[in-house]
């Protein structure tokens, strides 16, 4: 269940997706939570450069393994602005992060890639459960989600 704290911490991950694009890379961004709900670490894309691992979940994941013990990794929480893609749920799933909650869906972004007319991503498009095992997962969440669409249509309408 998606709650009045996880929309706060949503709402963020949307506004890191716009910093990035304004910036002129790809719209995420992600939050990392501890389990008190401190703000631990946040992120946006910085794959502009060429370099397509530099995604916020994996840095969370990375900044996670060398910060946080097992356990405090287990009970916190990655909010973001789009589900992880394989690289990353693989990544979590590594580090043993714990509960995953997301505006919007892989399978969104997907349809919305096909719409705009964008190229197909190289990696499959595969759920976070697709990845790894045993995770909690939330999303999508609607109102959000469509905020996100209309990064990704900011985007695409900028490089035509």
């Amino acid at each position: 269940m998606i709650t009045e704290t996880d929309l706060k911490h949503l709402e963020r991950c949307v506004e890191l997706a716009e910093t990035a694009l304004e910036k002129g890379d790809e719209p995420f961004g992600s939050v990392l939570v501890s389990s008190a709900g401190d703000v631990l670490f946040e992120d946006h894309n910085h794959v502009a450069g060429g370099d397509h691992t530099q995604h916020p979940e994996f840095a969370i994941a990375r900044w996670a393994a060398n910060n946080l013990d097992p356990e405090e990794r287990r009970k916190a929480t990655v909010y973001t602005s789009g589900e992880h893609c394989p690289m990353c749920a693989a990544a979590h799933g590594w580090v043993g992060l714990g509960r995953i909650v997301y505006a919007s869906s892989s399978e969104q972004l997907a349809g919305w890639m096909k719409e705009l007319g964008a190229p197909p991503s190289p990696v499959r498009n595969l759920a976070i459960g697709d990845v790894i095992t045993g995770a909690e997962v939330e999303g999508p969440v609607p109102e959000l989600a469509e905020k996100v669409r209309e990064l990704h249509r900011r985007l695409h309408a900028a490089k035509r």
